[in-house]
């Protein structure tokens, strides 16, 4: 049995990649970063997905930190968490900006 352990970053850049791998929350990502302001408002009356479809993507949006959420009764406003947001664009960055192949013709 292995005892080795992933780093937090790669833990951390995994869980962004893996709550924005469906084409429903990049279209709520992408939406929600259009906005001026936070949202208030049914996001599932812009985006062609039912309204429990929606909710379960934003919770995973959110469980990722991407997103933030409160009730306002009678509406929900949503956002992007603009800290985490800039986390995710770093660590993404680092991540596709590191060298490959270091040995010339090898991955061609």
């Amino acid at each position: 049995m292995s005892t080795k352990k992933y780093s937090e970053e790669q833990e951390k850049i995994a869980r962004f990649a893996k709550a924005m791998g469906h084409p429903a929350r990049i279209a709520i990502l992408q939406f929600l970063a259009a906005q001026e302001c936070c949202f208030f408002g049914d996001i599932h009356d812009v985006l062609p997905i039912s309204k429990a479809t929606v909710s379960q993507h934003l919770k995973e949006l959110k469980e990722a930190g991407l997103i933030q959420g409160e009730i306002e009764a009678p509406k929900v406003k949503y956002c992007i968490n603009q800290e985490n947001w800039q986390i995710a664009k770093k660590m993404f960055m680092d991540f596709f900006g590191q060298p490959i192949c270091k040995k010339e013709g090898c991955c061609k």
